[in-house]
């Protein structure tokens, strides 16, 4: 059950002292970074303001020339390496965007980059990763065997190691974005940033919370993978059981060493989302938009969508569109779910008279609802159905659910038995 978690004041001030990032580190990551990232737009939606009742900015992060914000935090590491750092290459792991990130820019600078990759990445990540210079190492069922074969190949060649989210200049190079932020919304009042591992949503409400203490910073993880929730509620990073989202990008079991001291000190609530409500804000996004994005990309839109922050009304908020990176067929599931969850398209189970001319018969209701026919299945053997009657499942297209409902009260006048397929 998606749970909104507040972090008190008395907990932020009981915080360490010790530094772990600061301003002056996210703006000596812009310096490093200007010239070689995309300052991305944040445009202002007036349909998601009207949607959500916040007064909504979109920073479009999708359109970093990798389709994502990670190589933001991966160059500025990389900007940093001595010559003889550089010289014996770097190694990360990693199932899609960081693995773009580190691979476009250490290729950019003729530094070696190889990246571990599970053996159950999408063969189009993989492609994408060899696209932009790295050398790629299928190995391990999940993330964790990956990084454990990154960390043996960095000690067995010498390589540099550059983590997805626990460094310190990883953290700052993401914090750039909040920067961006404060000069593209004036009077900007929150912001809502997925959560991971906690680099990013560290990075950022560091450069806007030692700007401007009032902006109010939200985070948004996924209902299956919670791992910076429950480092807050236990006073550390914990390790969570496995479990699988389609906001890939954020699915991290284990909250950041580095990352957790940062977002306890800077962020003022962490949210979660499920499944359902990421799918809906990617299609939102896509219909309303025109805006591409995947899982976890979506997912500070969908606390939006959902009334889940404790945001006032009317507040104005940017909302981070951190990538786009997303499997077409995944996204055509999504689509067709979406459509599904909104009442757009329904399937039926309708009993009917096994004769000629029941079919026509049926058909002629639909049509006078103008509803559209995309796929029928006839049965005979199953679903309890009488000798001499048959079953059709029937996939529709809808204008909604009035259109839904007006159809299904027609049925019942005509005497039609039925049911929703689910």
């Amino acid at each position: 059950m998606p749970v909104r978690m507040l972090l008190p004041e008395s907990y932020h001030r009981g915080m360490s002292s010790g530094k772990t990032l600061s301003l002056a580190d996210v703006l000596a990551a812009r310096e490093r970074l200007a010239g070689s990232i995309y300052y991305s737009p944040c445009a202002h939606s007036r349909t998601l303001t009207r949607l959500t009742g916040q007064d909504v900015y979109l920073k479009l992060e999708n359109l970093q020339m990798t389709g994502s914000f990670k190589e933001r935090g991966a160059l500025n590491k990389i900007a940093t390496l001595t010559a003889e750092q550089a010289a014996r290459g770097v190694v990360a792991a990693s199932a899609g965007n960081h693995a773009q990130g580190v691979a476009y820019h250490a290729t950019q600078r003729g530094i070696r980059a190889v990246i571990v990759m599970p053996l159950t990445t999408p063969l189009v990540k993989v492609q994408a990763t060899r696209g932009f210079g790295a050398e790629v190492v299928l190995h391990g069922a999940n993330y964790d065997a990956a990084c454990d074969e990154a960390m043996r190949l960095c000690k067995e060649q010498g390589m540099v190691f550059i983590h997805p989210f626990d460094d310190p200049l990883v953290m700052a190079g993401q914090g750039t974005i909040g920067l961006e932020l404060l000069e593209q919304v004036e009077g900007l009042e929150a912001v809502v940033v997925p959560i991971g591992g906690g680099g990013l949503i560290g990075g950022i409400a560091c450069a806007v919370k030692e700007s401007n203490p009032k902006i109010r910073v939200v985070g948004v993880q996924t209902a299956r993978l919670p791992s910076m929730q429950a480092a807050v509620r236990g006073h550390g990073p914990m390790t969570l059981e496995p479990g699988t989202t389609i906001a890939d990008g954020i699915a991290v079991r284990r909250a950041g060493d580095v990352t957790y001291p940062v977002v306890a000190k800077y962020v003022d609530e962490i949210v979660t989302v499920d499944e359902d409500e990421i799918a809906s804000a990617i299609l939102t996004l896509l219909e309303r938009e025109k805006t591409l994005a995947e899982g976890a990309g979506a997912t500070a839109l969908a606390a939006l969508l959902q009334k889940r922050t404790s945001l006032p009304k009317g507040t104005k908020t940017a909302v981070l569109v951190c990538g786009g990176n997303i499997d077409v067929t995944l996204l055509s599931r999504i689509i067709e779910r979406g459509l599904v969850q909104d009442g757009r398209m329904i399937r039926l189970r309708i009993h009917l008279l096994d004769k000629p001319g029941a079919l026509l018969e049926l058909t002629e209701i639909i049509a006078n609802h103008r509803v559209n026919i995309v796929d029928t299945l006839y049965n005979r053997a199953y679903y309890g159905v009488n000798l001499g009657d048959t079953t059709i499942d029937i996939t529709m297209e809808t204008r909604g659910r009035e259109q839904v409902d007006e159809l299904l009260a027609a049925l019942t006048r005509e005497g039609y038995r039925h049911s929703r397929v689910l």
